[in-house]
């Protein structure tokens, strides 16, 4: 089995609701956010999935998140922004494209470099 991973880091601005304590208030976190695409098989090159076509989709998802008040975007409107809820976001958006070979496997969101949510189905 071969897998791929691309990662970028974003940044946004979120609140959790009803927590009840400090993350319910205002504020933002530099997020951490891989893809993985895994499969069998290779192309005639060598590769499972060309990273530029990886980078091009999963760059259009971020682009709707980053530098963004995650509460304010309708995918938040009734569900609270946790890392774990941003990796499934990314998640079901990457899945609306697919490619030759290789299959998504996983999201994974760090909220800091020693924390993160990984969302896989």
């Amino acid at each position: 089995m071969f897998e791929i991973r691309v990662e970028k880091t974003i940044a946004c601005a979120h609140r959790l609701f009803d927590y009840n304590g400090p993350c319910e208030e205002l504020h933002g976190h530099n997020y951490r956010i891989e893809v993985a695409y895994a499969g069998t098989e290779l192309d005639r090159f060598g590769m499972l999935i060309d990273f530029t076509d990886v980078k091009r989709v999963f760059n259009g998802v971020l682009e709707t998140l980053d530098h963004k008040y995650l509460n304010d975007l309708p995918a938040f409107k009734d569900l609270s922004p946790s890392a774990e809820n941003i990796a499934k976001h990314v998640y079901d958006e990457l899945k609306r494209e697919t490619f030759e070979r290789g299959t998504l496997v996983s999201v994974s969101v760090w909220e800091t470099p020693t924390q993160v949510a990984v969302y896989r189905e």
